[in-house]
């Protein structure tokens, strides 16, 4: 009945949270370059790149760095970042997602994950899912931040779907338009004022019930 459906999931934020650990090892490298990120600026790193993180982030304190130090920094946040998701476990999974994952399984529904996280890989096997997706396109596959479509589009080829025919669950503003470009179903995870182009939103994935699931592969 749903041959032809794909569904693409991020990662972060919509699978587990790793939004704090992110914060915290950003925030640790802006005190270490001598001024603070507040959580509302952390809020504009979701979904991007580490290097245009990074970016915004000296733009925001005001610091310039030569090229060898920003890799440095690049280094030493990635270090921190994998510190505080070493003990990550399948506890780790947002409510709901699993119960959601089940069903497109036992539905035999081409899984795939697309995230900007260079670490999907290693979180997927901490939380015990790495073996629930066809395909992981993360980081180290793609070359555009989103919200340029490619790391979905690249899913998308992967699992053998035509774009008009993916499903993606997305919980930024530019992971949003980026599902909404490549011309897929965008379903967005968080406050509907900040997603409000997804084609419908959801606070989490405890509120999505099976039957919406079921009707969103049919259309």
């Amino acid at each position: 009945m749903y041959s032809n459906k794909g569904v693409i999931f991020d990662l972060d934020g919509v699978i587990v949270d790793t939004a704090k650990f992110h914060y915290l090892a950003w925030r640790k490298l802006a005190n270490d370059l001598g001024f603070d990120i507040t959580e509302s600026q952390n809020e504009q790193l979701k979904g991007v790149s580490r290097v245009r993180s990074l970016e915004k982030i000296l733009e925001w304190g005001e610091v310039n760095l030569t090229e060898d130090e920003f890799m440095e920094q690049m280094a030493m946040k990635n270090d921190n970042y994998l510190t505080y998701i070493s003990s990550m476990t399948a506890r780790d999974i947002l409510p709901g997602v699993k119960k959601v994952i089940d069903f497109l399984k036992e539905k035999e529904i081409p899984l795939a994950l697309g995230s900007a996280s260079k670490n999907a890989r290693s979180i997927l096997e901490k939380t015990g899912l790495y073996q629930s997706f066809d395909v992981v396109v993360d980081g180290n596959d793609v070359n555009k931040a989103k919200p340029d479509p490619e790391v979905f589009l690249i899913a998308a080829s992967q699992l053998g779907v035509a774009p008009a025919n993916c499903i993606v669950f997305e919980d930024s503003q530019a992971g949003i338009e980026a599902a909404n470009i490549a011309g897929m179903i965008s379903i967005g995870i968080g406050d509907k004022e900040v997603l409000q182009d997804g084609d419908h939103v959801f606070e989490d994935f405890t509120k999505i019930e099976i039957e919406f699931i079921k009707e969103i592969l049919k259309d």
